[in-house]
């Protein structure tokens, strides 16, 4: 959601600033701001509400100069989208300046107390209750407090310490003080930070995008840690432990991965990135010896694993509906029962879960607030938790147990699309791995590992039916309403083609098993209503042919997904998608190419901001 940046060093901070913002667009956000501080000056901030190309021009005629700056893109909870509610906000009459990404749950009654104490709120933010108070805090702090009694750097890491006690939900925090112009205090709970090093300069950043090309060597901030950042030095504290060595790791991440590479938008490059995509997410993970998968993450032996007697799977979005699949797998291939849960209900339900249940939280970015509260929930009750995530480092990935990386590559574009098939190869081995582990044959599963193996081609025969889709949009694309219908393994890739029409072309879709359209929604359906089927060859075929019949005889329009040998659907169907054939377990991976260049061409001719959809982020780290 919101992103944060920050530098410190001997350089112009401006320039970074509004590189790495540039960079944090793909999260999602409304308006943007840069404080820079001088000793000579103080602070000199720009916030707009609109796009950083607002901010650029603002900044353009009326420069920003220092050594040290933060900046910010906001996505609005509190308050809406205006320059006043932007960031960065100031606390204390210009004593302090910060950027914030979390909520503060409690900021009502701190800023009664504050206001009670004379201090005047200009926003309607609870991040500018966080400013006041550390501005607060900060001037009753009596230096006797501090070691040696000096007025130190230690005054104002204490300050921000003792604020933060009095926060209750989330935060990432970049601060600045008016009179230390080389001093940068960062602070996480809940939210990500990640800290580059560089020589004699120092870079803060909501993930890694920003950093790239400035320096490859990064800090991860964990939880209820503070960073104290100077052009030299770094030091890192953790609330219950102290001072604790900062662990440097290599950024591995490359410039042109964040490169539209002569697409038009990210989403299309990321929906052709996806035969390369699968073939990551099975690389190393086939064993064809055992017939089986294998992963290094899961961190359970596999005697634990055999003893597992359920699983739940959770997530939020498209996690939700790869964990809808993933139930039909693991529990056809396994025999074990599985449940899905919404993960923002699982975090605050009080399920009656068994000792010998595993738990597994499926998102792409790891930062996901809801599901982090879900599995910290469940590990707090003694579960074992694992990840499926796509962001080494992330909040998830350091919460959970162990799990298993997508490798899927970033993914800037906030619908999600590679990501989401990547978790499903993920689920499809971790459903061969159980199954192998409990009653799947050898021959079975070696079937299984040769229609994996050949999936990335399959993915590239079924990008050739872009130009169809191209027809069908053009065709549709005035619709108020479409219906998204399919059986067995397609009625979660149902839900998922119709949440991505909805993202990104605002078309109101919904997504049904094929079946129950005759217990409601059928009423739905007139001549200026499109249904979309997926009826590919296979155990539901039959069924689902039957339901299409039912909507053509109602005046419906049908769209078809079908197997591109299948001319009986093709006579029935007003519009045709084909695809190559797959197995059962494999064709929601198969129909969520169409299902996406669907939305994607939609939205092109709809003229809407295909990659920043209106109020949706990309890191949903708000509850």
């Amino acid at each position: 959601m919101c992103g944060i940046v920050g530098y410190v060093g001997n350089n112009d901070a401006c320039p970074f600033l509004v590189s790495g913002l540039r960079r944090l667009e793909y999260r999602g956000y409304d308006s943007a701001g840069i404080a820079t501080l001088t000793a000579a000056d103080g602070f000199r901030l720009t916030r707009v509400a609109g796009r950083i190309d607002l901010l650029e021009k603002s900044i353009a005629r009326k420069p920003m100069f220092g050594t040290i700056g933060i900046g910010h893109t906001r996505w609005a909870t509190h308050g809406p989208a205006t320059e006043e509610n932007a960031h960065p906000h100031m606390g204390g009459n210009g004593l302090v300046s910060l950027v914030h990404n979390g909520v503060i749950e409690n900021y009502e009654s701190l800023k009664q107390s504050l206001i009670s104490r004379g201090y005047l709120f200009k926003s309607a933010t609870d991040s500018e209750v966080v400013a006041h108070l550390i501005a607060d805090t900060l001037k009753h702090l009596p230096a006797s407090s501090i070691a040696n009694n000096s007025e130190s750097i230690d005054r104002y890491v204490e300050a921000v310490r003792q604020s933060l006690d009095q926060l209750r939900g989330t935060y990432g925090l970049a601060i600045l003080f008016r009179d230390q112009p080389d001093l940068l205090i960062v602070a996480r709970c809940g939210s990500p930070l990640v800290i580059g090093v560089g020589k004699s300069e120092q870079f803060v950043a909501s993930d890694t995008s920003p950093l790239v090309g400035y320096t490859d060597r990064i800090v991860y901030l964990a939880d209820h840690q503070i960073a104290v950042l100077r052009p030299d030095s770094i030091q890192v504290q953790h609330r219950d432990h102290g001072k604790i060595r900062p662990d440097v790791q290599t950024l591995a991440a490359q410039e042109t991965e964040a490169s539209l590479e002569g697409f038009e938008h990210f989403m299309l490059k990321e929906i052709y990135e996806q035969p390369q995509s699968i073939r990551n997410a099975l690389r190393g993970r086939l064993d064809r010896d055992n017939a089986t998968a294998k992963f290094g993450g899961l961190n359970l032996t596999p005697q634990q694993l055999r003893s597992v007697k359920r699983i739940i799977l959770t997530g939020c979005g498209t996690s939700w509906h790869a964990g809808l699949v993933g139930e039909y797998l693991i529990e056809e291939l396994a025999r074990l029962p599985v449940e899905v849960e919404y993960a923002s209900e699982l975090r605050y339900r009080n399920p009656p879960v068994d000792t010998d249940t595993l738990i597994f939280g499926i998102t792409q970015s790891g930062e996901t607030a809801d599901t982090l509260a879900a599995l910290r929930e469940m590990k707090r009750k003694g579960h074992h938790t694992l990840a499926i995530c796509n962001v080494v480092g992330s909040s998830i990935a350091q919460v959970a147990d162990g799990g298993i990386y997508l490798h899927a590559g970033p993914e800037i574009g906030v619908a999600s699309t590679k990501a989401f098939t990547s978790q499903l190869v993920v689920l499809s081995m971790l459903a061969l791995y159980f199954g192998r582990l409990r009653f799947l044959s050898y021959e079975a599963g070696q079937r299984i590992i040769r229609q994996l193996e050949q999936l990335p081609e399959t993915i590239e025969k079924t990008l050739e039916c872009h130009g169809q889709v191209r027809e069908v949009a053009a065709k549709y694309a005035s619709a108020s309403n479409f219906l998204y219908l399919g059986r067995y393994y397609n009625f979660p890739a149902a839900l998922e083609g119709a949440l991505k029409l909805k993202e990104i072309s605002y078309i109101h879709a919904e997504g049904y098993p094929a079946a129950e359209m005759k217990h409601g929604p059928i009423a739905l359906v007139d001549e200026n209503t499109p249904s979309l089927f997926m009826v590919p060859q296979g155990a539901v075929y039959d069924k689902v042919l039957s339901n299409l019949q039912e909507v053509k005889a109602r005046g419906g329009p049908v769209i078809a997904i079908v197997d591109q040998q299948d001319s009986h659907v093709m006579s029935l169907a007003d519009d045709v998608i084909t695809v190559p054939q797959a197995e059962d377990f494999l064709q929601p991976i198969v129909n969520a190419i169409p299902l996406q260049l669907l939305a994607y061409e939609i939205a092109c001719i709809r003229g809407c901001d295909v990659d920043k959809p209106r109020n949706l982020a990309k890191s949903v780290t708000v509850e």
